[in-house]
């Protein structure tokens, strides 16, 4: 049986600075509880430094009403284009997924900025849904994140 894969992408416009979003996510994503924490609980440092690839993070957080985990590598920090990928090891979506990667892209270029999510997936088996409401959970969280750089 060939594997179940998707591939979900959202780009959601920001009016505060791109650089300063990226920078949250790549260097300091410890400080996101803080700046949402009715969605994000705790952000720990397992291996490594925060703002390096190969750096293993765990996440609390409520996600459809639920208290959830997650622990993950940072696959990739790309300063230059602005671009991060995180790929999960463990937690609650690898209960439903066997492997998920999580990219953000930040384009900062002309007077727009721009954030995109992509979650990158394979099902387990064919009755899991996408997580379309995940992708939600990211727009969210990144409206929060402006609202507080606006602030």
């Amino acid at each position: 049986m060939a594997p179940i894969t998707g591939k979900l992408v959202n780009k959601t416009k920001i009016v505060s600075a791109g650089d300063v979003f990226h920078e949250l996510w790549s260097s300091t994503p410890h400080h996101v509880p803080n700046i949402s924490p009715e969605k994000v609980q705790g952000c720990d440092l397992h291996e490594g430094d925060f703002g390096k690839a190969g750096s293993i993070i765990s996440w609390r957080y409520v996600h459809d009403g639920k208290k959830k985990v997650a622990k993950q590598v940072i696959e990739t920090i790309d300063e230059e284009n602005k671009f991060i990928t995180f790929k999960m090891l463990e937690g609650d979506l690898m209960e439903l997924y066997k492997s998920f990667l999580i990219s953000i892209h930040v384009d900062t270029k002309g007077e727009d900025n721009l954030v995109t999510w992509t979650l990158e997936y394979e099902k387990l088996h064919e009755d899991v849904e996408d997580p379309n409401s995940l992708m939600e959970f990211f727009i969210h969280l990144t409206k929060d994140i402006e609202s507080h750089h606006l602030q």
